[in-house]
């Protein structure tokens, strides 16, 4: 739902024809939260609660080779953890790894820019999640083989999952919802940092094909509603890192 501009779109050509799907987001300022969802007729009360816990040393060692390990509880006792390479092109992600069915590759698009990422993700359980989170488990004992495998291959040399730290939790509100006038399903978060920092992330996803054409309705739409369109981006995990990094060195 991404209102890039048409720069930045001819440039996602380079990528997007090898992805298996687009992402379009937006953040909003933070002064625009209530007028957004007021725009967009966004009941909280509808919203379902998330929380995410990201693994990194407190020096950020996988950030700085684009490396991300997150797990994710939700309500009904359900799970998630993806271990996600990025950037990434494409057309170098080897042929076997690309041909398992095991990694998806997407690109994630907003005003200003965009980033490939190569993701391996897994189904889990949230008290388990809870657990490792609260580092009463190992960090392993949620990860699939394959998972575990991909982290070695792009990990710090020597650097193992026992040498991760949990960065969070961080609670999460998401919403779906479908315009009418858009016709096309969005997802709005509101991502809650305990400092009282708030992101608000307006998005959709759709096939790597029609990606052009749904980035220009989306911002038709969103424009039509009054929705600032060039405030500053942030990045949920960027923002959560950080945060959760200059914690764990303070202690």
């Amino acid at each position: 739902m991404t209102m890039i501009s048409g720069d930045v779109l001819t440039e996602l050509m380079s990528v997007i024809g090898g992805s298996d799907a687009v992402e379009l987001k937006l953040t909003v300022p933070d002064s625009h939260h209530r007028s957004t969802g007021d725009a967009l007729d966004l009941d909280p009360v509808q919203a379902e609660i998330r929380q995410v816990v990201f693994f990194d040393t407190p020096d950020l060692a996988l950030n700085e080779v684009g490396l991300v390990v997150r797990a994710r509880r939700m309500p009904g006792g359900l799970g998630d953890t993806v271990v996600k390479l990025r950037p990434v092109v494409p057309d170098q992600i080897p042929g076997e790894l690309r041909s398992s069915g095991k990694v998806s590759v997407e690109v994630d698009a907003m005003p200003g820019g965009h980033v490939c990422s190569a993701s391996m993700k897994g189904k889990g359980d949230a008290d388990a999640v809870r657990r490792v989170a609260r580092g009463q488990d190992r960090l392993g004992s949620i990860l699939s083989k394959s998972q575990k495998t991909f982290f070695k291959t792009y990990a710090p040399k020597g650097l193992r999952l026992r040498d991760l730290s949990p960065l969070g939790p961080i609670n999460i509100l998401k919403l779906k919802f479908s315009p009418e006038t858009l016709g096309r399903k969005m997802v709005a978060e509101l991502w809650l940092y305990p400092n009282g920092t708030r992101i608000l992330e307006l998005s959709t996803k759709c096939a790597p094909a029609e990606a052009f054409q749904v980035a220009a309705e989306a911002r038709a739409f969103l424009a039509s509603k009054g929705i600032d369109l060039d405030g500053e981006q942030q990045t949920k995990t960027k923002t959560a890192l950080e945060f959760f990094s200059g914690a764990l060195q303070a202690d």
